[in-house]
């Protein structure tokens, strides 16, 4: 008799304690749950011996990546019932992941262990990074965790970006589309940089080169750009040269630490500090302060995460850590202005920009399900599972507030206190 999923059912809810907010279809046909709920698809008992192994989290992910378990129906609606469940359970979730002290947790996995078996679980995906050597934020761990994430296809980004090849947060008004958003956030941070005819700037992590092309273009900037990914380079200097641009922008594969030639009039690090890492972060703003003239100002563009009450305790989430960001970090907002401030930095504005991120991904995971079979060919069907869940999970959590984003302005500002900035500074702001 076909009962796994009423078994899973029953399991989930006495150690939740309370009801599965989800249905559940079993690899034996079975079904279990709300009729009207998302269902999780549960496609092989693998899945099962994956929890048991690494329960959490990780566990989870690596069956999502492998296929072994997928969601029918709303995606956000499915993340947000789970989500919403393990947020609103507070610190008592913090043990579910330890059998052995938890009891509920003990007595579940043995009614796992009944129903998968107690073979050791599969392989790792594939798309997971394997185990990093060298000391966190060196130079060869970083590249290594660049090229892990940037590395997979351009076409893959391609399909998923849109023709701006832009990654990170647009900035949106009412009725633009995604093309029209990311060149509205490029031309923000250009007026906010105040970038003029000939004037130097240094795009710290330039991507595919949108924002380079965009100052060069727009702008009349001469521009360094700088990244870790060969891929990324080779495209944006196809992009460069196919604009006539050559002459104007230079993009090298250059670790930040090795940047010798300033002094530059501007610089901007859009969406590349979550990358630096807190032990390295003084560092890295030291780094920029030094790169810039007296009087040019710095865009930071980062995404932040909530203040913990007891930082000791921050922990990087795992899924992320594995399949996404490798050593990334996210920082609380008042930290990064204090090291920016620390380096010798002036901040002068601070914008959330967090409900744009929410939108932003929301139209990034639209395209890929929309190019879905073209985006398995150019990369994995494990890596587009990778991305789907990730961007689909931080959507929700830039709109819950759990996570944001915030454009920084600082200036190196010189000895005199001449800032060279307008009295009225919001001025950037009207598109």
């Amino acid at each position: 008799m076909a009962d796994a999923a009423l078994r899973l059912t029953t399991l989930a809810e006495e150690l939740l304690g309370a009801p599965l907010p989800v249905r559940i279809r079993a690899w034996d046909g079975s079904e279990s749950g709300p009729r009207d709920a998302p269902t999780l698809i549960i496609r092989n008992r693998r899945a099962l011996r994956r929890l048991l192994w690494k329960p959490g989290e990780l566990g989870l992910a690596r069956a999502w990546v492998a296929g072994e378990i997928d969601v029918e129906g709303d995606l956000y609606a499915a993340l947000e019932r789970l989500a919403g469940l393990i947020w609103e359970r507070g610190a008592d979730t913090k043990d579910t992941v330890h059998p052995v002290r938890n009891p509920r947790m003990r007595a579940a996995a043995r009614g796992l262990v009944r129903i998968a078996g107690p073979w050791p679980p599969p392989a790792p995906p594939a798309e997971e990074i394997r185990r990093r050597t060298g000391s966190l934020h060196t130079k060869r761990r970083d590249k290594a965790a660049i090229s892990h994430h940037y590395d997979v296809g351009n076409d893959f980004y391609e399909l998923m970006l849109g023709p701006s090849m832009v990654y990170s947060c647009a900035y949106w008004d009412a009725g633009s589309g995604l093309e029209d958003a990311q060149r509205d956030k490029l031309d923000l941070i250009c007026r906010k940089l105040g970038i003029k005819e000939g004037d130097r700037l240094l795009d710290v992590g330039c991507g595919w080169g949108s924002m380079a092309m965009h100052a060069a273009r727009e702008y009349g900037a001469r521009v360094t750009g700088i990244t870790l990914s060969r891929e990324q380079a080779a495209f944006a200097r196809k992009r460069i040269a196919e604009e006539g641009l050559t002459d104007r922008i230079e993009i090298r594969v250059q670790d930040y630490r090795d940047v010798r030639d300033g002094p530059y009039d501007a610089i901007s690090s859009i969406g590349m500090a979550e990358h630096v890492g807190s032990v390295q972060y003084r560092a890295y703003a030291d780094d920029l302060y030094r790169l810039l003239k007296p009087g040019g100002r710095l865009l930071n563009h980062q995404i932040a995460r909530r203040p913990e009450k007891d930082e000791s305790g921050y922990h990087v989430d795992p899924f992320i850590d594995s399949y996404v960001f490798p050593d990334g970090e996210l920082a609380p907002l008042g930290r990064t202005l204090a090291t920016l401030e620390e380096a010798g930095f002036e901040a002068r504005d601070v914008e959330s920009i967090r409900e744009h991120y929410a939108l932003t991904l929301r139209r990034w995971v639209t395209n890929l399900e929309e190019h879905w079979a073209d985006a398995v060919r150019s990369t994995s069907a494990g890596r587009a599972r990778v991305w789907r869940l990730y961007m689909a999970a931080s959507a929700l959590s830039f709109e819950r507030n759990r996570i944001g984003v915030n454009q920084i302005l600082a200036v190196k500002t010189p000895e005199s206190g001449a800032s060279g900035l307008p009295l009225r500074s919001r001025l950037w702001g009207a598109a």
